[in-house]
């Protein structure tokens, strides 16, 4: 297969365990390019990608942004804040007039589960979902399991924990879509409180004593804690979180094995990890975000192959 299965990347329930393999082909072909001294390749000259942000984001705007001016494409910003959406304006009428600008790709990040689904049906671009609510960030998961496979030579029957708040995360259900499809086994750690009811109907193994899980995984994928999607206390305090569910070089050393420790950032150094785990030689956290540009690169550049020119 040399092509993807479908038009646009809306989430990770949409793939095929294909599409991630040519995906991670692609991106090492193109992890080679951004570590050559001219970091550039003409791929996607005549295309023009939109980067529409209705939420506020730094790494993944910029990784985007990164991605799309390596492969030589013409870039548009869009920040909802000074924009029309302000004065009432529709997402489709937003979009549409932007289109008219004759754009070929949409990539964008909404507070609203499932605008990316809503918008692929209402107009003619190529849609890449760069986060909708609490539902998915599949990008996300994506260069979380290309740096698994990175790290230990492959995802398939690696043990692999996220840790926190997975209530509100749509890193973490990116996450469990795509490791199980690539032959993962999956457990979620955190409050109860923390923790959705319907999570054991996705196949994943539940645990919210820390250390036993982090005895039990491979990797540990630590998510922050969402203070912004919360509008009421889902635990006593920080304090007691970090007590429970933070991991510090102590509790590392007392496994009796190394593991590996994701961050998809920003982390709030001090909760979920202490500075000397993220910076310790376990965390691949540097290398996540390298990937991340790899990984953006491989997707738009797969989906714009599908456009017809």
């Amino acid at each position: 297969m040399s092509e993807l299965s479908v038009n646009h990347l809306l989430g990770i329930k949409y793939l095929k365990k294909q599409d991630i393999d040519l995906i991670f082909e692609t991106a090492d072909q193109f992890k080679e390019v951004i570590n050559r001294p001219i970091k550039k390749v003409p791929s996607l000259r005549d295309i023009t990608i939109a980067n529409l942000f209705f939420e506020n984001s730094t790494r993944t705007k910029l990784s985007f942004e990164l991605a799309e001016k390596r492969l030589s494409a013409d870039v548009i910003n869009f920040s909802a804040s000074q924009s029309s959406v302000k004065k009432g304006e529709t997402l489709i009428d937003t979009v549409n007039n932007i289109l008219s600008m004759k754009v070929d790709m949409v990539v964008m990040r909404h507070p609203n589960p499932g605008a990316g689904v809503f918008l692929s049906k209402h107009v003619n671009a190529s849609i890449i979902n760069a986060g909708d609510g609490a539902h998915e960030h599949p990008t996300q998961a994506l260069l979380d399991s290309y740096s698994i496979r990175e790290t230990l030579g492959s995802v398939k029957g690696k043990n692999v924990v996220i840790v926190g708040d997975i209530l509100h995360s749509r890193v973490a259900l990116s996450n469990i879509y795509a490791l199980q499809l690539q032959g993962a086994n999956v457990m979620v750690c955190g409050p109860k409180t923390l923790i959705p009811k319907y999570i054991k109907d996705l196949g994943v193994k539940v645990e919210t004593n820390l250390k036993k899980a982090l005895q039990w995984c491979d990797v540990a994928n630590m998510l922050r804690v969402q203070n912004e999607r919360m509008d009421i206390s889902y635990f006593p305090s920080t304090r007691e979180y970090t007590q429970q569910f933070g991991v510090n070089k102590e509790l590392l050393d007392s496994l009796n094995k190394e593991i590996v420790i994701m961050h998809p950032g920003p982390i709030n150094r001090g909760v979920e990890i202490t500075s000397d785990v993220a910076d310790s030689k376990q965390a691949i956290i540097l290398n996540q975000v390298e990937n991340g540009v790899a990984v953006r690169m491989a997707v738009i550049y797969l989906l714009a192959s599908k456009i017809k020119q």
